[in-house]
């Protein structure tokens, strides 16, 4: 069962998540959350997320507080086996279906029925 509302990109929130620590954060915090991402199972990376947080908290907050907000949402990936992550840690495949849906949409206009949708 997943947890997340909504899944978040990990490759998209690594890049984001050190922006707020300044100059001194920004290699340090991706390569603390990759810490989490390397774990086997979901409740070994959520316990490793959680002390990262609490890790870089005294002298970064702010992407602390960030990694507290995102945590089930960027680690709802590991819940499978470690063989489906690979596809399913990243949003593009998502993204880029929502595209090609609306691509298909604009061409046709309007759909006559739900088959044609199909």
């Amino acid at each position: 069962m997943l947890c997340a509302t909504r899944p978040r990109c990990r490759v998209h929130f690594q890049r984001k998540a050190p922006a707020p620590a300044g100059k001194s954060g920004r290699r340090v915090v991706p390569a603390f959350i990759a810490t989490a991402f390397a774990r086997e199972t979901a409740e070994a990376a959520s316990t490793q997320w959680r002390a990262v947080a609490d890790q870089i908290r005294p002298k970064v907050p702010k992407p602390a507080y960030i990694l507290d907000d995102a945590e089930h949402g960027v680690l709802a990936c590991m819940i499978f086996s470690r063989k489906f992550r690979a596809r399913l840690h990243s949003t593009n495949p998502i993204e880029r279906l929502k595209k090609e849906v609306k691509h298909r949409s604009d061409v046709a206009g309007i759909f006559p029925n739900e088959e044609a949708v199909i």
